[in-house]
């Protein structure tokens, strides 16, 4: 825009005001305003002495740039800017996604953008967030990301330099919780970042058991402000370091969180599925009911458009109102490939509304096409996940167990589920045993009318004494 103003001073006589009014009329292109200048722009050069079919020329010159325009030197430093982006990229994907995810590290949409294309489309390896491992920001470690404490929501990086210092401090990591609340002073680290490093199973290097570190936070900052408390007062114990000689809080035995539940809370501190995806489980049945994946989608729309079962877990929803007044949303979800956006128009938007609240996992029926990269798709019917995944031929599970202990522990995980009568669906479970001394494959009929799903299957598939789950 400088060069703009410089020609119009010097080739058509403009003033410094006269040109920078022309340069404001290019810089937001009114083209009222710039035919207003041609007549103005040629006569004055043609007072300087310049033809006037060549002014005319200049001038369109001009109009072209305004309608967009880049000048050499700008262009050349992006260039030189993209090549060695792209290069970093191609080159040290780990360490320039690492660069790229700091700069954005409080911006959790961004966050999970970037990491579906570490997870995703590069396929880099990556480590979950670890009070261990991980530093308060991205970092790079045998090749791998390591996901950054200061990057879990309502964290912040400088809190997070607590651990990590403390760490480095000691020359080693953190062997138990108590050596964690003994070396970091939980009391300044604050209540709700303990819970997202909970949550998001940062601690699981030193206990396994989410909830139950969860439900110990208290007694662990109790045990923490006690041991630091002695140590400001400078009392000296027998038995070496102040406060060292401090008994350890008794924890709360309790079970872990179904898994179901550990997504649940991993994404409330994350912001995003990192370890797996609410659909894992179901992914088998839903195939089975011709209910694609993202990628699937997106790969089969290029073909063209198309009319298309989809399965996702409700992120977010924003509710519009149109010019009529009609109410339409926007929603975001998620499936194990990808993320995606998803147009709801009032009338299904009004059958399907309870369907389509955050945390929820649903079949969507929808109209896909593709816009240059972009996938568009439009909402027409939408079904809660359990109800498709019912009608997929599975109604109940056989779970082969290697002991009765496996048997009792299954039983009472299938209780606490009936008993919060959160799961809807209902099948027969039996149980296959060995009989140690026949060797005979006994089977025992638990109960025909026990909560049954594909996610309560992968609970039961994760527990321990447990060898085979099948549908029946």
């Amino acid at each position: 825009q400088e060069q703009v103003m410089e020609i119009a001073q010097v080739m058509a006589g403009y003033t410094l005001g006269g040109a920078d009014l022309l340069r404001r009329a290019m810089g937001k292109k009114i083209a009222e305003e710039m035919a207003k200048e041609r007549p103005k722009f040629i006569d004055g050069s043609v007072k300087n002495g310049v033809d006037k079919k060549k002014a005319g020329e200049v001038f369109d010159l001009l109009e072209k740039f305004a309608n967009y325009g880049f000048n050499k030197s700008h262009a050349a430093a992006y260039a030189v800017v993209s090549y060695q982006t792209a290069w970093l990229k191609a080159n040290y994907p780990v360490e320039f996604m690492a660069g790229v995810m700091n700069c954005d590290i409080h911006l959790t949409d961004k966050l999970a953008s970037y990491f579906q294309e570490v997870k995703k489309e590069l396929g880099l390896p990556y480590e979950p967030p670890c009070v261990n491992r991980s530093e308060a920001t991205f970092t790079v470690r045998d090749g791998a990301l390591v996901y950054a404490l200061g990057a879990l929501k309502g964290v912040g990086v400088e809190a997070m330099k607590l651990i990590t210092e403390a760490r480095a401090a000691g020359g080693h990591g953190f062997v138990s919780l108590f050596d964690f609340a003994r070396r970091v002073e939980l009391k300044r680290l604050g209540k709700r970042p303990l819970e997202m490093l909970a949550r998001a199973g940062a601690f699981d290097m030193l206990d396994p058991n989410r909830k139950r570190v969860f439900a110990s936070l208290d007694a662990l900052s109790a045990y923490s402000a006690a041991i630091h408390e002695t140590r400001a007062s400078a009392q000296v114990s027998l038995f070496g370091e102040a406060g060292d000689d401090l008994p350890e809080p008794r924890l709360p035995s309790v079970d872990d969180w179904l898994p179901a539940e550990r997504l649940a809370e991993e994404h409330k501190a994350i912001g995003f599925y990192l370890s797996g995806h609410p659909l894992d489980d179901y992914m088998p049945a839903l195939k089975r009911k011709t209910v694609m994946t993202l990628a699937e989608l997106t790969a089969e729309c290029a073909r063209g458009p198309l009319v298309a079962k989809i399965a996702g877990n409700v992120a977010a929803r924003q509710e519009r109102k149109s010019a009529k007044g009609n109410r339409f949303a926007f929603v975001s979800l998620s499936d194990p490939t990808g993320l995606y956006e998803v147009t709801v128009f009032s009338d299904t938007l009004e059958a399907a509304r309870d369907h389509l609240e955050p945390g929820h996992s649903v079949v969507l029926t929808v109209e896909a096409t593709l816009e240059g990269e972009t996938l568009k798709l439009l909402a027409r019917a939408a079904q809660p996940v359990d109800t498709v995944a019912a009608d997929a031929g599975a109604s109940g599970l056989r779970v082969y167990v290697q002991d009765e202990t496996a048997i009792q522990s299954v039983a009472t995980l299938l209780e606490r589920i009936a008993a919060e009568a959160k799961i809807k669906s209902q099948g027969p479970v039996a149980f296959c045993i060995t009989d140690p001394e026949s060797g005979a494959e006994i089977e025992v009929t638990a109960g025909t009318r026990l909560p049954v799903n594909p996610q309560i299957k992968g609970a039961i598939k994760a527990m321990s004494g447990v060898d085979l789950v099948e549908d029946i």
